[in-house]
């Protein structure tokens, strides 16, 4: 058994690189990168899906749940991080480091705070996990991700942490060992057309 870790697809939003406020949807390049994921993971045994309760993780989970036949269970502590008073800004205009290991969001998550709920995602995670006959799938976002990768798992051999950029839709595949081992980590294989497809990704 395994748990199956996706990054949610695009948004206008992310694509924008504009902090995102809870209600923010996939766009229609998002909506094919879920459906992609979902036809990838077609050969997996899933038997569950957990997802943060964003609208643009649920989203994603939904293009899943639509192939596989499965119903969504919502976990709130999956989601992002909070931002507070910086959402709806643009990243270049904030005039700070969002991701500063010392900034705290007015309004928001400090580090510490987040890294300790995800590690409490995690536990109820895992606890899901347990009382599922297949994989779980698990959809939340990117900075959890990140937060399970360095501070939850194992790495396999020769995988790094320090993940350059985690693409939409990512899938992540972690094996019930004793600890819990990443075998596949941030991989977007399945979006490789996406290249053939937009003309603006080949200029």
């Amino acid at each position: 058994m395994s748990i199956l870790l996706i990054r949610h697809g695009e948004t206008a939003l992310n694509a924008a690189r504009i902090v995102q406020h809870p209600e923010t949807p996939l766009n229609e390049r998002g909506i094919g990168q879920a459906q992609r994921l979902a036809a990838r993971l077609a050969d997996f045994p899933i038997a569950g899906i957990v997802s943060s309760d964003y609208k643009r993780a649920q989203m994603t989970a939904e293009a899943i749940a639509e192939a596989t036949g499965l119903p969504i269970t919502i976990q709130e502590s999956l989601r992002e991080r909070n931002f507070g008073d910086a959402r709806g800004l643009a990243h270049g205009d904030l005039g700070f480091d969002l991701y500063a290991p010392d900034f705290h969001p007015r309004g928001g998550e400090s580090w510490p705070v987040f890294h300790e709920r995800v590690a409490v995602a995690w536990t109820e995670v895992v606890a899901r996990a347990a009382g599922t006959d297949g994989d779980l799938v698990v959809v939340s976002h990117a900075l959890v991700c990140r937060s399970l990768v360095e501070h939850q798992l194992t790495l396999g051999t020769e995988q790094d942490a320090s993940v350059p950029r985690w693409p939409n839709t990512a899938l992540t595949v972690i094996e019930q060992r004793a600890p819990w081992r990443i075998s596949v980590l941030a991989c977007g294989a399945h979006l490789d057309s996406e290249v053939a497809d937009d003309p603006a990704a080949r200029s």
